[in-house]
């Protein structure tokens, strides 16, 4: 059984910003992509950023040069760098874990009032 625990969500004010935290434990069988996802309400999921098991970024087209994603796979821990939030950022943000089967984070709500 795996678990991944997000952590570092909150209420910030437009343009403050947050770090988020996923840490994956349990039967992990290895080091495998992981990501951050978001769905506001009303919306559907959307994928906010990824990394390999090499530690390569990707961000989709609508989120390049504003997060960044890293990761310390010491810790088996995913990272997301978010500077300058505006309210339409506002989400519960998922951390998932690319092993077989796919894992899903609880979330962690981030809110930006304007």
């Amino acid at each position: 059984q795996l678990q991944l625990v997000e952590s570092g969500g909150g209420l910030v004010h437009n343009r403050g910003s947050l770090r988020l935290s996923c840490v994956a434990s349990g039967s992990i069988s290895g080091i495998y992509p992981m990501a951050w996802f978001r769905q506001a309400p009303g919306k559907q999921r959307e994928l906010v950023a990824g990394i390999s098991s090499g530690g390569s970024p990707n961000y989709p087209d609508y989120m390049q040069g504003r997060f960044t994603i890293s990761r310390e796979n010491a810790k088996n821990t995913v990272f997301l760098e978010m500077p300058s939030l505006k309210p339409e950022d506002s989400a519960v943000y998922y951390c998932f874990f690319e092993m077989p089967g796919g894992y899903w984070g609880q979330g962690t709500q981030v809110s930006v009032s304007s």
